[in-house]
């Protein structure tokens, strides 16, 4: 059984994965939001699913009293589910028994409701509900299943020794999925792709059939095996093979979770045609499909990515869930090539989509995250559910609460995503204060201690604690908007172009490499192509992209009636950028087209503006990234 503590752990790729018990975040940015998941984020998932009676599901379903009666949407046993998975993280990095009590009691919950033959839902199969897998579209059970999966893999890597029975209610889910679904059985797949990276990792963990199933998933997906819905097939990828499509497209999250499968699949069956189509289609996303920000899925209506280039700040959906799957994706992508763009788009996405979702407090969470708020928000209500889509403001809970567990367990497990090893050395991706112990595959060890204050400084220090008598290579990401960067070793300094920068020496105890990255502010502007932002830019620093908050303008005015003057720079003065902003009051007129408008009066004033994930955290606002130039 692999034992290594970590989300994904491929038996080949350029780069091996380290665990929870191999890296921890000590400090800082991430430490600080791993700390209020902990504290805050799980109690109050777990009190809004007791509340709400997803976890109550289990119990009616053990005791037969499940028809009419099941509360939540066909797929609540999916978010329990990840609230496990976060929780078996958790306990991992802090050894946390009190939660670990509450792990325990949810799993016999759950265990209570597994059928004989494995099959485990609590919305079908029993009296007074319909049969089975008779919904395939739309009804989620493989889905559940998959995050039943994660969660069991996340305790198996954590405590293997567990004596809690969750790795048996998965493995026998399991096993009921291949009999059922394998060769000879239903040929068809699930409306929702997710059992794929699922199956994968439980088959890395325990048994290589399941990796067989997810790849006869991964080959079927494509080939209309599934009705088709008024959203069209491509809604649920069910409209090309996935080793023919070129571009991510439907259902953002449903995009990213089979991506992420299909690269498992890949790697673990060595087929480097499907890697390379999921490569390109990686790329082309990348390129045409994704906001500034790393969000993906640029329509409301079916939570879809639109065509290439239609990327609207005020109309972006970005579902915080899509976020999450694209760190899937990407760094998968990343362990099998050990490219640093992976690592680019993963530090992009966890700054500016997983980080803004939950407020300060970790109480509330934003399901979409649009670029351009032109209303004030509402202040949801604290306790009734909200629209998933609707929310104006960060919300306690929502009828469709899948984003709230989903980054929980992203934080509970992120030093998984911090540094990886390959035969020769260690690569840090993700920059925190860190405590790093490991040893190569030929025994050498590898320890280090990072220092940082990233990304509020750009110095990411990293001191080697141990000698070795042999030498080794410590490889560093340098972000691709980092020109300019240095790196300084015990013997001289040398630039750092974008990409990667390595040291390869016979470390002693006490030696320290040190990356400098460039954090002033700069101006980025949109592809031409982009038609709902032409004639605008947004300003980042760092990974961080920053926004223009009505808050911090003159009488809380409107953010639509400004215009950044780019001739004037932009500063920094205690910590916050300034930038120079230009408002205008247009007079209404009857028609408002026609000839040239005449200039309106102009106020110009120096405004402070916002890291992206921080805004809304001090009450309603308007808000926009992309701001009109003057």
């Amino acid at each position: 059984m692999d034992r290594t503590a970590t989300p994904v752990a491929p038996s080949r790729g350029a780069l091996r994965p380290l665990g929870l018990d191999e890296v921890q975040i000590t400090g800082g940015f991430w430490a600080q939001r791993q700390a209020v998941n902990a504290t805050a984020s799980l109690g109050h998932i777990e009190h809004w699913m007791e509340r709400e009676g997803w976890i109550g599901n289990f119990d009616a379903a053990a005791a037969g009293t499940s028809a009419g009666r099941r509360a939540g949407r066909e797929f609540s046993d999916s978010e329990v589910y990840k609230l496990l998975e976060a929780m078996a993280w958790e306990v991992g990095r802090t050894d946390d028994e009190v939660l670990d009590a509450r792990f325990r009691a949810i799993v016999g919950r759950v265990g209570a409701a597994q059928e004989p033959d494995g099959y485990l839902n609590t919305n079908f199969g029993r009296p007074g509900q319909r049969p089975r897998y008779s919904d395939l579209e739309w009804g989620h059970e493989l889905y559940c299943y998959g995050h039943l999966f994660q969660a069991a893999v996340a305790r198996a890597r954590t405590r293997p020794d567990a004596d809690d029975g969750l790795l048996g209610i998965a493995l026998r889910a399991a096993d009921h999925v291949v009999e059922t679904f394998g060769p000879g059985g239903v040929a068809s797949v699930c409306g929702h792709p997710e059992v794929e990276p699922a199956l994968v990792e439980l088959g890395r963990t325990t048994a290589r059939r399941y990796v067989e199933q997810a790849a006869l998933f991964v080959e079927r997906r494509g080939t209309g095996t599934l009705a088709d819905v008024g959203l069209g097939r491509a809604y649920y990828q069910d409209d090309v093979p996935v080793r023919d499509a070129t571009v991510l497209r439907g259902h953002a999250v449903r995009a990213n979770y089979l991506a992420a499968g299909a690269v498992d699949v890949a790697v673990e069956t060595a087929d480097e045609g499907l890697l390379a189509a999921l490569t390109t289609q990686w790329e082309n996303t990348v390129a045409r499909r994704t906001y500034v920000t790393g969000g993906q899925g640029s329509q409301h209506e079916g939570e879809s990515f639109g065509e290439d280039f239609v990327l609207p700040a005020d109309r972006a959906y970005s579902e915080t869930c899509a976020g999450v799957g694209s760190v899937m994706f990407s760094w998968r992508l990343l362990l099998a090539q050990g490219l640093p763009r992976y690592a680019d788009l993963i530090e992009r996405t966890l700054y500016n989509v997983v980080a803004t979702s939950p407020s300060h407090e970790g109480t509330a969470y934003y399901y979409t995250n649009t670029l351009h708020q032109r209303v004030p928000g509402t202040v949801p209500p604290a306790d009734a559910p909200s629209p998933r889509a609707s929310s104006s403001l960060r919300a306690p809970w929502f009828a469709v609460s899948c984003c709230p567990p989903n980054v929980a367990r992203t934080l509970a497990s992120l030093a998984a995503y911090v540094a990886t090893t390959d035969d020769d050395g260690l690569q840090l991706h993700q920059y925190a204060p860190a405590r790093i112990r490991t040893r190569l595959a030929d025994g050498r060890r590898v320890e280090l201690d990072v220092e940082t204050d990233y990304p509020r400084e750009g110095v990411v220090r990293a001191t080697v604690v141990s000698a070795e008598d042999r030498p080794w290579t410590l490889t560093l990401r340098v972000p691709a908007w980092a020109r300019g960067a240095t790196l300084r070793t015990p013997d001289a300094a040398q630039p750092a172009p974008p990409g990667t920068v390595s040291v390869r020496r016979r470390f002693a105890a006490g030696d320290v490499v040190e990356l400098h990255l460039p954090m002033h502010p700069r101006i980025s502007h949109p592809d031409p192509r982009i038609d709902a932002v032409r004639g605008c830019v947004a300003v980042e620093r760092g990974p961080e992209v920053l926004c223009l908050e009505s808050v911090d303008l003159a009488g809380h005015a409107d953010v639509s009636g400004v215009r950044l003057d780019v001739g004037a720079g932009l500063r920094e003065v205690d910590g916050r950028v300034l930038a120079t902003l230009r408002t205008t009051a247009p007079a209404d007129v009857a028609w408002p087209y026609g000839s040239a408008h005449p200039e309106q009066p102009v106020t110009r004033t120096d405004v402070p503006l916002t890291a992206y994930h921080d805004w809304a955290n001090r009450g309603p606002s308007t808000m926009r990234v992309w701001l009109p130039v003057a």
